[in-house]
């Protein structure tokens, strides 16, 4: 089952250009993503591509001057803003990037969960103990804040876990442990989106990956097709797999482009190699080799 659609999404944001002269700057456009119960698919893409945007923008939690276009559906009904409001922080719930979002007032155990035993059972899983409870954030590590963040997802019934970056700073074992215990969640029913930018993590415990670049969508596959390049079906996605430590670690010429100077063609058009003048028009979404893909030369 469809827990999340997203389709063409578009974000932009109203900004002051000269003096009291508005401009519109897009950041997010034609970004597509299907998220599924029972999965958990990651999101990959270097900084700037539009991951954490597309959290936020689900969440409803983008500042007053953005103006999101496209389509976004919960479980078949649209995701309005009201039903953002009502669905935030209980069946759809945030992982935040950042441990400065734990409350520096509550103690841990009651920004988990009101109920202590719940709450204490509950970082037990992520190896913090009793005391942890009833300290507040300051007095925890850096990577022991960050378990407590990914517990306070874990304690509710959330249908839909979005995790942004949530193993950095943990040690190997501890971020196999967390990504194991979004695997479980996920085994129950839950759905999870996971942005990171360790794709080696994420290819041992993802369904899917999706690729984004430059604030669009240009891959979604099996995670079992980055297994090779030749069963990618982008050309910016078998750049990422050739950079991979383990496979030629080669870097790929060129900068993403920025928003507001983006080709009215192909984003990624300047970088690559199977350029041609079809490139100057942008692609759409599509179904390849039971993947989707945006790219006119895919096959």
């Amino acid at each position: 089952m469809n827990a999340l659609e997203v389709k063409n999404l578009t974000v932009s944001f109203l900004m002051y250009d000269k003096g009291i002269k508005k401009k519109s700057l897009q950041v997010i456009s034609d970004l597509n993503i299907t998220l599924k119960a029972g999965e958990i698919h990651a999101i990959a893409g270097s900084s700037g591509s539009g991951k954490s945007l597309l959290a936020h923008a689900l969440l409803g939690i983008l500042p007053k001057n953005a103006v999101v276009g496209g389509e976004m559906s919960w479980f078949g009904e649209p995701l309005t803003p009201a039903l953002q409001k009502k669905l935030r922080g209980n069946q759809l719930v945030l992982v935040p990037q950042s441990v400065n979002y734990l409350d520096p007032l509550m103690r841990v155990g009651k920004q988990i969960c009101k109920d202590k035993t719940t709450a204490v059972e509950t970082l037990k899983k992520y190896e913090l103990d009793e005391k942890s409870a009833g300290k507040y954030p300051f007095e925890l590590s850096g990577g022991m804040a960050r378990r407590a963040l990914v517990a306070t997802a874990a304690a509710t019934n959330a249908r839909v876990i979005i995790a942004d970056e949530p193993t950095p700073g943990l040690s190997p074992a501890l971020a196999e442990s967390a990504m194991a215990r979004f695997r479980a969640l996920a085994d129950d029913g839950a759905a999870i989106l996971l942005i990171t930018h360790d794709i080696d993590l994420a290819l041992r415990y993802a369904d899917r990956i999706s690729v984004f670049y430059a604030g669009t969508t240009v891959e979604t596959a099996a995670a079992s097709d980055f297994r090779a390049e030749e069963l990618l079906r982008h050309p910016y996605s078998k750049a990422l797999w050739r950079a991979m430590p383990q496979n030629k670690f080669e870097p790929t010429t060129g900068t993403q482009p920025y928003a507001g100077a983006l080709p009215s063609g192909c984003v990624f058009a300047e970088r690559c190699s199977l350029r041609t003048d079809a490139c100057n028009v942008r692609p759409t979404f599509r179904t390849v080799r039971e993947g989707e893909v945006c790219c006119h030369h895919a096959d």
